[in-house]
């Protein structure tokens, strides 16, 4: 029971460090940048009014505008005597699971989701002529969001702090230009072997949950289609179907996954080298391990252990 309690604080200590979602107020007197953040950005003028300098240009903003800046997007503003400013950072990786979410019936995975992000916002910075009245709407939540962030009980309040994000968002949402990007459900992923998310919320065949099952237990093997149907008696052709019905994505490309995932956890708690421990999911191509997990982690997986390493 110690043990579980020591776990769960630990939890609770790295999120209080780490939060997808958070908002302050506050009010400014004198010029404030020029800075980039590594989030999703969204400053709601409450009071007062500044002039905004970003890749726009000079432009005024007052209050009912709502400022939203890309990721590591430059911006300075500076203020007309004073400004009041409501500031709600979101996590970039926490808005493309939300992306994902939402087109899942077109999209094969996260990394989709992310190239989808990178053709539908093209403008780094715009000014969303929010009005007064929306503003009115959405400031009860703004407060309590900004309070909660502050208080730091993360944990304990997420739900409430999305269900939040969640209102003014919806709120925010049809303000935002995005670019037409066409969406067909006749859409693959290229680089990755997977298939969109077609299924619905059913019991999984007891085939399709054997074959993952012989995956997850013995990555190291050299797993083929025509092996795992011929132990589970489908067909070559009819397991990546059900498969993909039952997990969105073909047998092989779950395996990739499974390999990631386990490759990330013995570079995150163990000492092994990087060398033994892609060998010991079952790669045997340096190079290749080096592409895909990049692919799926965003950096190479030594970049992955200096950053994530926890064993002294």
């Amino acid at each position: 029971m110690n043990t579980l309690s020591s776990g769960i604080g630990r939890q609770e200590h790295i999120l209080k460090e780490f939060m997808p979602i958070t908002a302050k107020t506050g009010v400014f007197r004198q010029a404030i940048g020029p800075c980039a953040y590594d989030c999703v950005k969204f400053a709601v003028i409450r009071d007062g009014s500044a002039i905004l300098c970003s890749q726009l240009g000079q432009q005024p903003v007052t209050v009912g505008d709502v400022v939203l800046l890309c990721s590591n997007t430059l911006c300075a503003a500076e203020p007309e005597d004073r400004c009041t400013v409501s500031t709600i950072l979101i996590d970039t990786d926490y808005m493309i699971d939300h992306l994902f979410w939402k087109h899942a019936g077109l999209l094969s995975d996260r990394l989709e989701a992310k190239d989808l992000v990178t053709r539908l916002y093209l403008e780094p910075v715009q000014v969303l002529r929010f009005g007064v009245q929306r503003l009115e709407v959405i400031e009860p939540w703004l407060d309590e969001l900004a309070c909660l962030s502050a208080r730091c009980r993360y944990v304990k309040r997420f739900n409430r702090i999305q269900a939040l994000w969640f209102l003014i968002a919806d709120v925010l949402s049809p303000f935002i230009e995005v670019s037409p990007v066409r969406l067909l459900r006749s859409q693959r992923e290229r680089l990755r072997s997977t298939l969109p998310r077609h299924r619905r919320f059913v019991p999984l065949r007891s085939e399709v949950m054997a074959a993952a099952a012989m995956m997850r237990g013995d990555l190291a093997h050299r797993w083929t289609v025509r092996e795992l149907a011929d132990r589970v008696h489908l067909s070559q052709s009819w397991l990546p179907r059900v498969f993909a019905d039952a997990y969105g994505k073909t047998p092989m490309a779950f395996l990739t996954m499974l390999r990631v995932e386990e490759l990330a956890r013995l570079l995150r708690g163990t000492d092994l080298l990087v060398e033994d421990a892609i060998k010991q999911v079952g790669w045997h191509s340096m190079s290749y391990a080096i592409r895909v997990f990049r692919a799926y982690m965003g950096m190479t997986p030594g970049a992955y252990r200096r950053t994530h390493n926890v064993v002294a």
